[in-house]
């Protein structure tokens, strides 16, 4: 199981860096988001599930960085490279480009491998605080930039994947991406730990009937 993680997290982090690729250059904020949610709600769950409880675990090296604070620390990555600054220096300079898809993937590898992390009792729910953290403020900036009342990001037309779009109308559809895969996947994962913590009590419940 951890072996075709691995497989398909790697796969799907090339599939991040083929889409930025051949979006860069459009300007297209819809394209940047799709590469974000590629990279940090699939690539790197994916990733983490394969290094979860082996050497390459993070998590195992850092246990004083945990959910809450993995989640808090993805919060001011992603927060801060959307500030229209960032955004527009990531736009123009491949350096600038590489690094914030890189702490994309760092922040969102910490924090998955956190909170997969195995823990009895508050620990255990953590991870699972943690994810719904990080969902809440991902659906807060996916909001923010579907219903701000202008572009956030400059003026004139972009190129998505080989569509002009708008500058309002591709802010809003990023924003619409953000929301539907970001903040989905960040509450599945909460969903899947609630789960997990809940099983035990189940069992012993069964038992006792």
């Amino acid at each position: 199981m951890k072996n075709l993680a691995l497989v398909a997290g790697i796969f799907a982090l090339c599939l991040a860096l083929g889409l930025l690729a051949t979006s860069w250059n459009g300007g297209s904020l819809t394209a940047h988001m799709i590469v974000h949610m590629t990279t940090v709600a699939i690539a790197a769950p994916l990733l983490a599930m394969a290094v979860s409880g082996r050497r390459l675990d993070p998590a195992a090296h850092l246990p004083w960085f945990g959910p809450v604070l993995a989640s808090v620390a993805e919060l001011l990555v992603v927060w801060l490279w959307h500030m229209p600054a960032l955004r527009r220096l990531a736009e123009t300079r491949l350096d600038a480009m590489l690094l914030e898809q890189a702490s994309f993937l760092l922040a969102g590898i910490l924090l998955w491998t956190a909170c997969f992390r195995r823990h009895e009792g508050a620990q255990r729910l953590a991870g699972i605080i943690g994810l719904l953290f990080t969902s809440i403020h991902m659906t807060l900036l996916g909001v923010l930039l579907t219903l701000a009342p202008r572009p956030l990001y400059g003026i004139g037309d972009v190129t998505c994947l080989g569509f002009a779009l708008s500058r309002d109308t591709d802010q809003q559809l990023g924003g619409v991406v953000m929301l539907l895969v970001g903040a989905a996947a960040y509450m599945l994962g909460a969903i899947i730990l609630l789960a997990d913590v809940l099983k035990p009590t189940s069992s012993r419940g069964n038992q006792c009937g």
